[in-house]
């Protein structure tokens, strides 16, 4: 009993609760200094990275000829970074495209892929009656839980040639004929 008691303890950790408390707010302090720390050198990396690249300009004391021509400067670099922004896009959408084909391609490669199989619930009848017989000797009838249709025959109507009674049917003899036909 001794023994199990020592091992026990041996698990245990060496540092009282208040103790462990306290080294964990100090990480988290620490942590939270240094996070500020590499917050402040991303933010001076940024500003010195767009110093170098985009210089800021001095305009004062500057002629209008002077600054008509800084604007033509700054007009063409505007248009290279265009023309460079407008090729990136394209080669992006040429390699998405690729993407998407070769993808098909493996999809293709490896075969269709198996639809997930839905749970379906069995009925009443179904479950009784598969209790009932040995479903190994059972044949499957589909069509016994449907319902059944009777069809009428549609009354056909004879197709006559309708150039025979034209002259019958003609004027107001043939109107009347109709409208006595219809009572």
């Amino acid at each position: 009993m001794a023994e199990s008691f020592e091992k026990k303890s041996m698990f245990v950790s060496k540092y009282s609760a208040t103790r462990r408390l306290l080294l964990k707010t100090k990480l988290l302090k620490k942590a939270g200094i240094m996070l500020v720390a590499e917050f402040a050198d991303k933010k001076r990396e940024r500003e010195s990275a767009l110093n170098e690249r985009a210089p800021p300009l001095k305009l004062s004391g500057l002629s209008v000829q002077e600054l008509q021509d800084l604007c033509k400067d700054l007009h063409k670099k505007i248009d290279i970074v265009d023309e460079a922004r407008y090729d990136m896009e394209i080669k992006v959408g040429k390699n998405d495209l690729e993407i998407k084909s070769l993808t098909q391609k493996v999809d293709e490669i490896k075969g269709s892929k198996k639809p997930t199989l839905k749970r379906v619930k069995k009925s009443a009848a179904d479950a009784l009656s598969g209790a009932v017989a040995d479903t190994g000797k059972m044949k499957a009838d589909f069509t016994s839980g449907l319902k059944k249709v009777k069809k009428e025959e549609e009354k056909k109507e004879e197709v006559t040639d309708w150039r025979k009674n034209v002259d019958a049917m003609s004027g107001m003899e043939g109107r009347k004929k109709l409208f006595d036909a219809g009572k």
